[in-house]
C-alpha cells in the first residue's frame, strides 16, 4: 500500500496552508447552464424465434441539489412494432421505471426516448458546518450506509485506511474531501476492469466510473455518512474554463456514467464525481437513476428475453445516444492553489473547518556526474506510455449477456464502456500529447491510438522539444504514413510511426508528439480519463494558424514510446 498521505485543497481556513511539492488542486467557480434536445434509441435484431422480449426506461426526474440541477419535461418513449403490454412502477428507490414486453419478436423491435432538459450547475461559495464524527441518521438512510457486495464496507483493509484519512477531520464536507482527495491519488481510471466492487479497486488500484464510486461510497459508509449511487449519462458537448495559465478544456466521451451522491444534514444530497476528480458534477450529466450500488441501478437500458432452443446465435443490439444544446452558456474560471492532491482535483470554494496535516518532504535528490548522451551505450529496450485502452472494441454493441438463474431468461445489461476520442485531423486545430523521459532515450517508434473512419491523405508524427511547458522546436520527424495503409478495424488500435532513420538520442526531460497531416483524413485518437501517466498541463490543442500552444485538455491521449535505453 502507498504511504498515507493527507492534503489540504480548496477551502478558506484560518491558518496558513502548507504547500508540500507539487499540487494540482483548482478553486472552479461559476456557472454552466444549458437546454438539452437529448435522444435515445434501443434497437434488437432478434437472431431467430424470441418471446417476452423486454425494455426497461428510468424516467429522469427533476433533481436540485446545492450544485447541480435538473429539469425534465416532454418526457417521450415510442417504440416499433407497439408493444403487447407497457407497465409502469416505482421502484424501492423512488425510480419511475417503465416496462416496454412484446410476446413475441421475430423482427427487428426499436425503442426510442425522447425528453428536453435544462440542466445548470452553479459554483459558489459553499458553507457547511455538518459535524464530523457524524451524527445518527434517521432510520431512511440505513441502506445508504450498510456494505453491500459491490461497497465493501465492512473490509478490515479500507476500513483501517479510511479511519486514518479522516482522523483529524473538523467535520463532514472535511471527511468528504480527504477521503476522495486519497482517491483521486491512488486510483487510476482504466476500461474495461476486471471486477467494478471496492475491495478490487482498492487493492489493484485500478477501475473505471464503477469502481471509483463503489470505492468513495464504502470509505464514506464506514465512517456514517449516507452514500448512493447514481446512474446517469454523460454528454461530449466539450466546455473551456478560463485561468492565468490559458484555456483548459473539458469533455467526456458520449454514454453511460455513475457517480455519487453524498447526504449532508445542512445541505442534503450533493453530487461528486470520483472518476472525473470533480467535487461536484459539470451540466454535461443527466441523472437518471440512483441506488445502493450498481448492482441495484440496472433498470434503465435493461433487455430481457427468451430465445427459442433451436436459434444460433445471438440478437444483434445496438444504443445510440444523441444530444443538441439549442442553448448553452459557459462562465467558468479555474484558480490553482498552493495545496491539494499530486493528481487534478476540481472543487467549488467551500468554507470548512480543516486541520493541517504536516508531511515530510522528500529527501533531496542525490547528484551524479551528467554524461552526454551521445557518450552513452544505449542498448537496453523500452518502451511506456498510456498504454491501455480497449484495443479493437467496437462501441457500437458491446452489451455483456447474462443467463438469469432459475430461468431462461438472457440479459443484456447496461456497461459503462464509453468511447472517449477526439478527431485529430480537422483541419482548424493541431493537438499534441508531452511525455516525459527518466533516463536517456534512443527514439526508433512512438505509437498512437488511432480509428480510422474514412478519408484519404497523409499522417506523421513530430517530436518537439518543451519550452514553458508547451511543444516549442521540432527535434525530429517520423516516416510518413499514408492513409491507405492503415487497416479498418472495430475500434481503436496501435498505429505506429518510425523514427529509426534519424533515431535521435534524447536526455531526461519533457517531450511533445504532434500529429501531422495532409489532405482530409478523418482519424480520431482516443484518451483516458484524468492524466493516468504526465501532467495536468500534458495534453495541448491550438488553431493551425497559432503558433501558442494556449489550450490544455483535461485528459490524456494513449500514446507509446519505443526505443532504447541504458538501464
Amino acid at each position: 500500500m502507498k504511504s498515507r498521505k493527507l492534503w489540504l485543497w480548496g477551502i478558506l481556513i484560518s491558518f496558513t496552508a502548507l504547500q508540500v511539492g507539487r499540487s494540482e488542486n483548482y478553486i472552479i467557480e461559476g456557472v454552466q447552464s444549458s437546454k438539452i434536445n437529448y435522444r435515445l434509441t434501443q434497437s434488437l435484431v432478434p437472431a431467430g424465434k424470441t418471446r417476452d422480449l423486454k425494455m426497461r426506461f428510468v424516467v429522469p426526474s427533476s433533481f436540485h441539489s446545492i450544485t447541480y440541477s435538473q429539469e425534465v419535461d416532454d418526457f417521450h418513449l415510442s417504440a416499433t412494432p407497439e408493444p403487447s403490454n407497457r407497465k409502469e412502477h416505482l421502484d424501492l428507490r423512488g425510480n419511475k421505471i417503465i416496462e416496454l414486453i412484446w410476446k413475441k419478436a421475430e423482427n427487428r423491435v426499436e425503442a426510442v426516448l425522447d425528453m428536453r432538459a435544462r440542466t445548470r450547475t452553479h459554483l459558489a461559495s459553499i458553507e457547511s458546518n455538518a459535524p464530523f464524527p457524524v451524527e445518527k441518521f434517521p432510520k431512511e438512510f440505513d441502506d445508504y450506509l450498510a456494505p453491500t457486495a459491490q461497497v465493501q464496507s465492512n473490509h478490515a483493509a479500507i476500513i483501517d485506511t479510511v479511519r486514518h484519512l479522516v482522523e483529524n477531520a473538523g467535520n463532514q464536507y472535511d471527511a468528504v474531501q480527504h477521503i476522495l482527495s486519497w482517491i483521486v491519488d491512488n486510483v487510476r481510471y482504466v476500461t474495461p476492469p476486471a471486477q467494478y466492487d471496492a475491495v478490487f479497486t482498492f487493492e489493484k488500484g485500478r477501475g473505471n466510473c464503477q469502481n471509483f464510486s463503489h470505492l468513495a461510497a464504502a470509505m464514506m459508509r464506514i465512517v456514517g455518512i449516507p452514500v448512493r449511487i447514481v446512474n446517469g449519462i454523460t454528454l461530449n458537448q466539450p466546455f473551456t474554463t478560463r485561468s492565468t495559465e490559458g484555456e483548459f478544456t473539458f469533455k467526456m466521451g458520449q454514454g453511460r456514467h455513475s457517480w455519487i451522491e453524498v447526504y449532508f444534514p445542512d445541505l442534503n444530497w450533493v453530487p461528486f464525481d470520483p472518476q472525473q476528480t470533480e467535487l461536484f458534477v459539470s451540466n454535461r450529466f443527466l441523472r437518471i437513476e440512483v441506488g445502493v450500488d450498481n448492482n441495484e441501478t440496472v433498470n434503465d437500458g435493461m433487455v430481457r428475453f427468451r430465445q427459442h432452443k433451436s436459434v444460433q446465435g445471438r440478437p444483434q443490439f445496438r444504443e445510440v445516444i444523441e444530444a443538441e444544446f439549442p442553448e448553452d452558456e459557459v462562465n467558468l474560471s479555474l484558480t490553482k492553489q498552493k495545496y491539494g492532491p499530486r493528481s487534478m482535483l476540481l472543487s467549488p470554494r467551500v468554507t470548512s473547518l480543516l486541520t493541517p496535516v504536516i508531511v515530510t518532504p522528500p529527501p533531496p535528490p542525490v547528484v551524479v556526474p551528467v554524461i552526454p548522451v551521445e557518450q552513452l551505450k544505449l542498448d537496453k529496450a523500452w518502451l511506456f506510455g498510456n498504454l491501455q485502452f480497449p484495443r479493437q472494441q467496437s462501441f457500437w454493441e458491446t452489451r455483456g449477456e447474462e443467463h438469469v438463474a432459475g430461468s431462461e431468461d438472457i440479459v443484456l445489461k447496461k456497461n459503462f464502456l464509453v468511447e472517449t476520442a477526439e478527431y485529430v485531423t480537422t483541419k482548424m486545430t493541431q493537438y499534441a500529447q508531452v511525455f516525459i523521459l527518466e533516463k536517456p532515450f534512443k527514439l526508433i517508434k512512438l505509437g498512437l491510438a488511432l480509428h480510422k473512419f474514412g478519408g484519404s491523405g497523409q499522417l506523421w508524427l513530430e517530436l518537439k522539444t518543451d519550452i514553458n511547458g508547451k511543444p516549442g522546436e521540432v527535434l525530429a520527424a517520423s516516416s510518413i504514413k499514408d492513409l491507405g495503409d492503415l487497416p479498418f478495424g472495430p475500434g481503436y488500435d496501435w498505429v505506429d510511426f518510425d523514427f529509426s532513420k534519424e533515431a535521435p538520442k534524447l536526455k531526461p526531460g519533457r517531450y511533445w508528439i504532434a500529429l501531422g497531416f495532409t489532405g482530409s483524413p478523418i482519424i480520431n485518437w482516443f484518451y483516458t480519463y484524468g492524466k493516468p501517466v504526465g501532467p495536468v498541463d500534458g495534453t495541448r490543442y491550438k488553431s493551425v494558424y497559432s503558433e501558442n500552444w494556449s489550450g490544455a485538455m483535461a485528459y490524456e491521449f494513449n500514446y507509446r514510446v519505443a526505443g532504447w535505453t541504458n538501464r
